[in-house]
Formats: structure tokens, C-alpha cells, sequence
């Protein structure tokens, strides 16, 4: 079987020809950064925001970034050429290989840039259709989440919880408010009233997230950004999932227990349709960075 094509330090070559040094920052400090962009056909979903995100995160961890957001662009569409349909793009830049293993960050490294395009693996129709089961956990990653840092053990562990219990996610609760998922944004309706955590320090700078408030107001849906307290999410109508691979996900039992009904609710409904709107019109658009 033909190896996919990657893209390593502005090279083209099949995947299981690059080799990455054990010295390397992100291998040994998990000091690096990344991002995971949809693409629709070619069509990447709302790529300069992407890279937006992608430099704020380098400036919290005084990280050079290697290229600008055009140039960004330009290698992405380069690794596309080859991987046809729709993918998920990942991208990943560490402070790259010192002389030796130190904590502190030396100075004057070539970053290790890496890419590489998956199939995009959206929610089943039965997902969408159904929802999905979800838990909770205290949140007790550290207090910059707000960094799309590779350093993920945190969101691994909490992963990791409702993968045992055989769940699609693990919603996550600091000191009495909900923050995020392990590796999703999360939303509630109440009323009819959709809500979502203030983007701070406790959770990552959704991409997605961003692209449902203004889908929201577009729709005419009502919409707040506030502290969401856990009573709250346990006493929701609808629970909703979103990421740049579960797009917009509704959540019907968590732990154990049913959310509102036990069904995608109608403002779920509403939400996944607006979506499934944007994405075509983003498929039919002319140029590769929606």
C-alpha cells in the first residue's frame, strides 16, 4: 500500500519516509502547537482564522512563526493536490531540535513544520440523527487552554474517561461552571436560548465554535456567551458538541441520564441545517481558503 503524502519542512515526501529527531521540542516537551482544518472538497473552512488561532497560539509560547497566513494557504493547497475530496488537514509546529535536552527555550531553532491530510470523518447519519451518549469529569488540565498546544495528555486522560464508559464525549466542569469537552466545544439551549462559555483561558478558541455564533445570528437564533453553571447543563432542553470534525453534534444522555427529551432537539435542528448551508456554499466557492 502506497504511503499518503505529508508535507515536512516544505518537502513533499510519502509519510513513512520522514523522520522526526528524538531531540526534537514537541517529541521531548510537548512545546509546539497546531491546528486541524476541514477541507470540502479542496475548500478549507475558514482557513485565515485557522492561522489566525495558529499565531496567537505561537506568540503565548514565543514561537516564531515560519510562515504567513498566505504562505500557510499555499502549502496547504500544495498537500491537497494530492489528497482528493474531503480531508482533515493537520498541522503542527514545534520549537524544533536543540543541541541538547534543556528546559529553557534556546534561542535561534529552525521550527519542525509537519502537515498531513485524513479522510474527513464527519458524524455518522445515525449520529445526527440519534445524538450521542456523553459524561462529565472535573476539569483538571491547566490554565492555559486557550493555547492549541501539543502538550494534550490532559484532554487525552479526559478523553479517555468516556471512551471507558463507551461515550462520545466528556464534558468538562471548573469550579461549578462548565469550560469545554475533552477535545470539543460545548453548547446549551435552554428555552430556546442557545449558551456557551465566554472563550477564556479555560478553553480553546474554537474555530467552529466562532463560525456557530455567527450562524446563530444569521438564523435569528438567540444566542449568549456567559458563564454556564453546571446546574445549567444539567438542566438543559438540548446539549450540543462542536468541532472541526463533529461540525454540530447534539448530546442526549449525560451520564446515563436523558437531556431534555432524550432526542436532537429543534433548536439542534435549526443549528445542523444552518451548517450543512454554510458548507455548500463553501464547496461551490471558487477559492481554496474559505
Amino acid at each position: 500500500m502506497t504511503s499518503p503524502i505529508a508535507h515536512f519542512n516544505g518537502k513533499l515526501l510519502p509519510l513513512d519516509q520522514i523522520a522526526i529527531s528524538p531531540l526534537d521540542r514537541g517529541f521531548l516537551f510537548g512545546d509546539g502547537v497546531y491546528e486541524v482544518i476541514p477541507a470540502y472538497g479542496g475548500r478549507l473552512l475558514r482557513a485565515r482564522e485557522h492561522f489566525r488561532r495558529l499565531q496567537r497560539s505561537m506568540d503565548e509560547i514565543r514561537l516564531a512563526n515560519p510562515h504567513t497566513p498566505d504562505e500557510w494557504i499555499a502549502e496547504v493547497e500544495r498537500l491537497l493536490a494530492h489528497h482528493p475530496g474531503n480531508q482533515s488537514v493537520y498541522i503542527q509546529v514545534t520549537r524544533g531540535v536543540p543541541a541538547k535536552r534543556d528546559h529553557v527555550m534556546p534561542a535561534g531553532l529552525a521550527p519542525t513544520v509537519f502537515m498531513m491530510a485524513s479522510p474527513l470523518a464527519t458524524p455518522s447519519p445515525e449520529a445526527v440523527e440519534k445524538g450521542v451518549a456523553c459524561v462529565s469529569a472535573k476539569d483538571f488540565r491547566w490554565e492555559k487552554c486557550h493555547i492549541k498546544s501539543t502538550s494534550l495528555l490532559g484532554n487525552v486522560l479526559a478523553r479517555q474517561v468516556s471512551a471507558d464508559a463507551g461515550a462520545a464525549e466528556t464534558v468538562l466542569f471548573r469550579d461549578g461552571f462548565l469550560t469545554e469537552a475533552a477535545a470539543s466545544n460545548v453548547f446549551i439551549v435552554k428555552g430556546g436560548v442557545v449558551a456557551a462559555a465566554p472563550q477564556d483561558n479555560h478553553i480553546l478558541l474554537g474555530i467552529t465554535y466562532e463560525l456557530l455564533t455567527d450562524l446563530a445570528r444569521e438564523g435569528k437564533l438567540r444566542f449568549e456567551i456567559r458563564p454556564v453553571a453546571e446546574a445549567e447543563v444539567r438542566g438543559a432542553d438540548e446539549i450540543w458538541l462542536s468541532s472541526s470534525t463533529k461540525e454540530v453534534l447534539a448530546v442526549t444522555t449525560l451520564d446515563g441520564k436523558p437531556v431534555g427529551a432524550g432526542v436532537p432537539g429543534p433548536v439542534f435542528r435549526r443549528m445542523h441545517a444552518l451548517f450543512q448551508e454554510y458548507k455548500a456554499k463553501l464547496a461551490a466557492a471558487p477559492a481554496v481558503a474559505g
